[in-house]
């Protein structure tokens, strides 16, 4: 690929939609751990579909209520600041990414499942490995292949150069690097950084496929290493690429992962997958 096709790319990535302004408004507020419920109902009430999706997700079967939650302030008040950031980033991502993703082989929706897959599996052996909580995690796994929305229509350009690298065993993301001059993962990075989020979520996405290359120990570089892995293996986002990919010797030997947190994981990020699919509809078109 020559320097005008990366210009290109790049170029790509400064047109690309960006969080909502009310998203990006409330997620200040939620980052306050003393802003009162009802301020942060005030912001969402002006976002109707925002509003929508909170009560929907809080209303899943993934929290498991006795009683129907009504409001925002109610969910802000039952599942906490940490839990509703969760859910607006979930609805915010999932407009933008739910459209099928060209060169990966992905229908419309399955990025979006992968995702959330990851998400959950992420926060999974973060509990399974009784680490401390990162409020960040979720956020970083649930933006780790943005940049495949971007990459995927020169991917399709390029995939029979692609493919004949694969073919030799060369694992996807670098046969991408190695045909367009730029993977999924940098590019990524380059769109959290123009949407000025935290450096550790930048280097989570950045280094998902490549932890051993973070320049530094990073628990939250290898969950989410870990946890795309994962997800890919059990079948949620595979795609094109998902067979290509093996979990890090090294990033599972310093999260000191055995095959016992994996399967109990893998078993409850599939259950927690399809109830939330099913809160946005998508199995609808599974």
């Amino acid at each position: 690929m020559t320097q005008t096709d990366i210009h290109e790319i790049m170029t790509k990535v400064c047109s690309f939609p960006s969080i909502p302004g009310t998203t990006a408004k409330l997620l200040k507020l939620l980052d306050d751990p003393d802003i009162p419920a009802s301020q942060i109902e005030e912001t969402v009430r002006y976002d109707p579909g925002l509003t929508a999706n909170i009560l929907k997700l809080a209303n899943s079967a993934y929290f498991g209520f006795a009683s129907k939650v009504g409001s925002v302030k109610q969910a802000v008040v039952l599942l906490g600041n940490k839990r509703v950031t969760q859910l607006v980033m979930a609805s915010c991502v999932n407009a933008i990414i739910q459209k099928p993703v060209v060169g990966y082989e992905l229908p419309p929706g399955e990025l979006w499942r992968h995702s959330i897959a990851v998400s959950v599996a992420s926060e999974g052996l973060m509990k399974e490995l009784e680490l401390s909580t990162n409020q960040e995690v979720f956020t970083a796994a649930l933006l780790h292949d943005v940049g495949k929305l971007i990459l995927g229509e020169f991917v399709k350009e390029d995939l029979e150069k692609i493919e004949a690298l694969t073919s030799e065993g060369m694992p996807f993301q670098e046969a991408e690097h190695e045909v367009l001059g730029i993977d999924h993962a940098q590019l990524g990075a380059h769109i959290l950084k123009t949407w000025s989020l935290p450096p550790d979520i930048i280097s989570a996405v950045r280094y998902h496929h490549d932890p051993d290359s973070a320049g530094e120990t990073n628990t939250l570089v290898d969950i989410v290493h870990v946890a795309d892995v994962l997800s890919l293996m059990i079948g949620i986002g595979a795609g094109r690429e998902g067979l290509h990919y093996e979990p890090s010797p090294s990033a599972t030997k310093r999260l000191g992962i055995k095959a016992s947190h994996l399967e109990g994981v893998a078993s409850r990020t599939l259950q927690w997958v399809n109830e939330l699919s099913d809160v946005f509809g998508l199995n609808e078109n599974m």
